[in-house]
């Protein structure tokens, strides 16, 4: 059955939902090393912080949020700042219905858009369908780090990847601020 949907930025009304939606993976799975769920007031001041700085999606059906992606700086130091980490989390009850891909197809354009140069994703291991799900987006894998973040009383190992969001020998200049994507159209489109 397909879902319509929206994607858009996020919304402080939001958060709640997403809140929903990112708890389970906190509280029963390695995806997240977060050990504990935070209080919605510290979540609310995080998803708030990040989407400032860079596109924190949702993508909406109605009143529902059925998932949502963001990019966060990479590393602090200023010669990092062209790169994004990215995430993206979809509620269990609308997986398998192109949410994931369509949030972060447009969270990959919209920081090609506003002069971002690499993409990275950071995959708790084991965890095939996430890898192959970022493969099919021209992630490439770049490494491994073992026993790095220690969950659920086990060491768990994460996989790295990245994607280039621009051309080879692109050379970056100023970011364009998030109003860029705000004031130019980016969200004229539902699924």
């Amino acid at each position: 059955m397909s879902t319509s949907f929206t994607i858009g930025l996020v919304e402080e009304r939001d958060i709640p939902q997403i809140l929903d939606i990112y708890k389970p993976f906190v509280l029963t799975t390695a995806t997240s090393f977060e050990t504990e769920v935070p209080a919605l007031d510290v979540f609310t001041k995080r998803v708030l912080q990040y989407a400032r700085l860079a596109p924190w999606l949702v993508a909406r059906s109605g009143d529902t949020i059925l998932g949502y992606a963001y990019a966060t700086a990479h590393r602090s130091r200023g010669a990092y700042r062209w790169n994004q980490e990215t995430t993206v989390y979809v509620h269990p009850d609308h997986r398998k219905k192109g949410i994931a891909r369509a949030l972060y197809e447009k969270l990959l354009h919209l920081l090609t858009e506003l002069g971002y140069t690499k993409a990275l994703a950071v995959i708790t291991l084991p965890n095939d369908p996430s890898i192959g799900f970022h493969q099919s987006l021209g992630f490439k894998n770049i490494g491994e780090m073992n026993n790095i973040g220690f969950k659920f009383n086990r060491w768990h190992n994460t996989s790295w990847w990245d994607k280039d969001l621009q051309d080879e020998g692109f050379i970056p200049g100023k970011l364009k601020p998030l109003s860029y994507i705000e004031n130019n159209g980016f969200f004229s489109d539902t699924k």
